[in-house]
């Protein structure tokens, strides 16, 4: 009922910059909190950035380098990457915490993912 469609992933080298977009389409009612998380090989989906209300959290790793925005007439978030680190490297996904009519309580919804790759 809720699409997430990313874009945006690619290979960079280092301290190379990347945005990266996710749009919300569907029986959208109301979303709640959007986000950004991210895999590498071997380790688990830690969140990256999340915009909840007038709240923004930051990944350590990544306080300073990245930003999340959203444009909510579009359903929109972005992540803009900068100065990336080979450590970085990883499938990046969207996640949307959105109700489709009047209910309780909202259903997570994620992206398909995204490859961002940071090599020299």
């Amino acid at each position: 009922q809720v699409q997430l469609v990313e874009s945006g992933g690619g290979l960079v080298q280092p301290g190379g910059s990347l945005r990266l977009s996710c749009t919300a389409s569907g029986s959208v009612f109301s979303i709640q909190s959007m986000g950004w998380y991210r895999q590498a090989p071997g380790k688990q989906r830690d969140v990256v950035a999340a915009l909840s209300g007038a709240s923004t959290n930051y990944a350590d790793s990544v306080k300073g380098r990245f930003t999340i925005s959203r444009d909510s007439a579009k359903n929109t978030v972005y992540l803009q990457m900068n100065s990336l680190k080979p450590e970085d490297t990883a499938v990046y996904y969207c996640n949307v915490r959105a109700t489709t009519g009047w209910s309780w309580p909202p259903n997570d919804y994620w992206g398909q993912g995204t490859q961002v790759t940071v090599s020299s």
